[in-house]
Formats: structure tokens, sequence, C-alpha cells
């Protein structure tokens, strides 16, 4: 199931916004900014992909992973079950 219809419009905005960052980090490279600078705004493009990349988690455990739950389906469960501590495993 894709991103639902409510949230997609907030997280397009953001990866936009993100993307304009990269885009000023890159010119601040061109332009040699003090290395203090660049990690700054590194470390802001990072906590912005974080949030982002947890209000598609959010939407994806209230949608894909209640739905595979719910469906009595013990296999689908499980498995959403898996991709899910798979996912963790890679943030912790």
């Amino acid at each position: 199931m894709p991103v639902r219809d409510a949230d997609r419009d907030d997280i397009t905005d953001r990866l936009s916004r993100i993307e304009g960052q990269i885009r000023g980090l890159k010119r601040m490279v061109e332009d040699d900014r003090y290395c203090g600078d660049l990690l700054d705004q590194i470390h802001s493009v990072q906590q912005a992909l974080k949030s982002v990349g947890r209000a598609i988690t959010r939407n994806h455990l209230e949608t894909c992973v209640t739905d595979a739950i719910r469906s009595g389906d013990d296999q689908a469960a499980q498995e959403s079950y898996d991709e899910i501590m798979g996912l963790l495993e890679k943030e912790l």
C-alpha cells in the first residue's frame, strides 16, 4: 500500500525542502564555506530525513502492517513483523 493521501502532501513538501537544503549544501561546498557550517547543514539534512523516515514508518505501521495483522493471514502478519524488525535493526 502506498503512502496515504493525507500524508503524501506533507511528505513531498518535506522532501522538497530537503532537496533545497542539499542544493544549498552543494553551493556551500562550491563556495568554499567553512567546514563547521557545512557540518551544521549536513546535520540539519540528516535530521530532516529522519523526520521523513519516521512519518513514512508511521504510515506503514498504520496501514500495511495493521492490514496484514487484521487480515488473519498468519504468514502475512509474520512477514510484516519481520520486515519491521529488519528496518528497526538498521537504525539501532
